[in-house]
């Protein structure tokens, strides 16, 4: 069944499924009760009519991952939290590979989780999941389990925080070891305490936590004790980042993937794209496209972790908030920022929190606003682009508002 009249690949699917009926447009109600059991899109929220009354019906409501977690006999790393899921997920997986184990990384990100099934299991699987595909599972058992952090997101959808956590805390149901981050109480799995649980924290850890540490005029990433690896070392810059390598250590150590391949694997990774990615440096100035910071937490966290001693950033921001409070900004906008560059549908929300003292320029599309960001950026300044929205108002999705993003700042390049 499909609400749209006409769906895409539908001559794909009466080919490969000649038998199968395909009901498209509004939905037939009457099928739908006489269903054992409903597959849905992680689009669809089921908590709303008509799945809702399905559900009280007894027809159980799943989803893909659900499908998944059914058929997959190796062991799972299964990840979610508002942001740095994506990068987690990528780099445990290449931690698993440079230890010499075959492993199959998808989800919420790249792969599908239905297409990494096969007729061989893998040593392992690592799965990035939304919120949205954690509400439809309930018999997955991951081998470790975590929520990176939580911050206000898809509220459009949720309504408020507290059912946003429920629906992010699920994935703990069932995990063998959880792992947390100790300066998000929200993240902390609410299971008993007989559980095997690990922290990690940017601040100097306890004893088997793994955190950061000075030591001889160092930064050094630490598990307890131990000083592990220099942070200068690493390929992935600013502190946010230095926590997603925290997290991938701890998720890696509780699936015993060697600490020399992760570590290893830390000096060679270098990020994702679309997520604080270096793209150029015009006349003094580096352009960072962060397309993938879709909401306020992001944002912040490619602030902060991009700044300098002094205000050094002009910021590029807007786009679909889904419902989102945008103060959480000001004081990053305040202390870090030289510049305020908004666009999209809701640029007026972002100009409303702009501190008095920032300057702000608003404008109607992406290239205006990487050309006012370099009129406002000096030499030694960075224009991020980190629109702390949803980009569906103006582009297919945040590859392509990144995609763009790249394009519009090598043609000044070209141009220069």
């Amino acid at each position: 069944m499909d609400t749209r009249a006409n769906p895409p690949l539908v001559t794909q699917l009466r080919e490969s499924c000649p038998d199968v009926p395909l009901l498209c447009g509004e939905l037939d109600f009457g099928v739908l009760e006489g269903a054992a059991e409903i597959i849905v899109s992680p689009g669809l929220d089921t908590n709303q009519s008509p799945y809702k009354e399905l559900k009280q019906q007894g027809i159980n409501v799943i989803g893909d991952i659900e499908m998944f977690a059914r058929e997959a006999k190796a062991p799972v790393i299964a990840i979610t939290g508002s942001n740095g899921k994506s990068t987690v997920t990528t780099l445990v997986g290449d931690m698993a590979k440079d230890a010499g184990l075959t492993v199959k990384v998808g989800g919420n990100i790249g792969v599908p989780a239905l297409d990494l099934l096969g007729p061989s299991e893998p040593d392992l699987y690592v799965l990035e999941l939304s919120s949205f595909q954690l509400e439809t599972t309930e018999s997955l058992m991951p081998a470790v389990a975590t929520v990176l952090n939580l911050q206000a997101d898809h509220l459009d959808r949720y309504g408020n925080m507290v059912a946003y956590h429920s629906a992010k805390q699920r994935i703990y149901r069932n995990c063998q070891q959880s792992v947390w981050n100790k300066q998000d109480m929200l993240t902390q799995p609410l299971l008993g305490k007989e559980s095997k649980t690990v922290a990690f924290t940017t601040g100097e850890p306890d004893l088997k936590e793994f955190g950061l540490r000075e030591f001889d005029d160092e930064l050094w990433l630490c598990k307890g004790m131990t000083n592990l690896i220099r942070a200068s070392e690493l390929r992935l810059k600013g502190r946010h980042n230095l926590a997603n390598a925290l997290a991938a250590l701890a998720l890696g150590e509780a699936v015993n993937i060697p600490m020399e391949s992760m570590l290893k694997t830390l000096t060679q990774f270098g990020g994702l794209v679309h997520r604080c990615e270096w793209v150029s440096q015009l006349n003094g100035v580096d352009y960072i496209n962060d397309s993938k910071g879709t909401n306020v937490g992001a944002t912040k966290a490619a602030i902060e972790g991009l700044a300098g001693k002094e205000p050094n950033l002009v910021l590029i921001a807007g786009g679909v908030g889904k419902g989102a409070d945008f103060s959480e900004l000001q004081n990053p906008l305040r202390e870090h920022c030289k510049a305020l560059i908004v666009f999209g549908e809701d640029k007026q929300k972002l100009q409303d929190i702009a501190p008095t003292e920032l300057t702000v320029c608003v404008s109607e599309s992406l290239e205006d606003a990487v050309k006012q960001a370099t009129e406002q950026a000096g030499s030694g300044d960075i224009v991020l682009f980190s629109p702390a929205c949803a980009s569906f108002d103006m582009f297919r999705n945040f590859e392509h508002r990144g995609e763009e993003f790249r394009r519009i700042v090598n043609t000044m390049g070209e141009t220069a």
